[in-house]
């Protein structure tokens, strides 16, 4: 790209769980950091990791994640799910990863453009009371194409 045009990521967070909500924020929150424009689109229950209700609750997918590194089976055992999410919480904060809240509340303030998807939050039955406000807007899967125009895409 030319030194006119600045660079663009969009970013589509699908998945509402701790261990996928991360790996999204993350990724924007390095790219606002080395300067490139930076938006977010939640669709599905990614709407979850903005959800004001629901984002401090999130939790690890135990059951059907072969990085687990146990049997599915065991995945579903009650309680493993919350110790899992438990465990990586205590890791990430030994080496001070913010909470999704926190990591939100920087994308926000870095100048990250943050956006619900219409589409899932009407079959959801939610309304913009329910996210968080650093929310900018409610899209279509159209108007995301428009704002991403140019933007390099990431699906996670």
């Amino acid at each position: 790209m030319s030194e006119e045009t600045p660079r663009k990521v969009a970013i589509i967070c699908s998945k509402g769980t701790l261990d996928m909500a991360y790996p999204g924020l993350i990724m924007a929150n390095a790219a606002r950091l080395i300067g490139i424009d930076c938006m977010l689109f939640f669709t599905f229950w990614g709407l979850d990791i903005i959800n004001k209700n629901k984002m401090d609750k999130l939790q690890v997918a135990t059951v059907g994640n072969p990085s687990m590194g146990m049997p599915t089976f065991l995945g579903g055992i009650p309680g493993m799910g919350a110790m899992a999410t438990s465990m990586m919480k205590k890791e990430m904060e030994k080496i001070e990863i913010p909470t999704v809240r926190e990591m939100i509340e920087i994308l926000d303030a870095s100048g990250a453009d943050l956006y619900a998807c219409k589409m899932a939050m009407d079959m959801f039955k939610l309304t913009t009371d329910d996210l968080v406000p650093e929310v900018k807007e409610v899209l279509t899967a159209t108007d995301f194409w428009e704002k991403a125009e140019g933007a390099q895409v990431v699906f996670v």
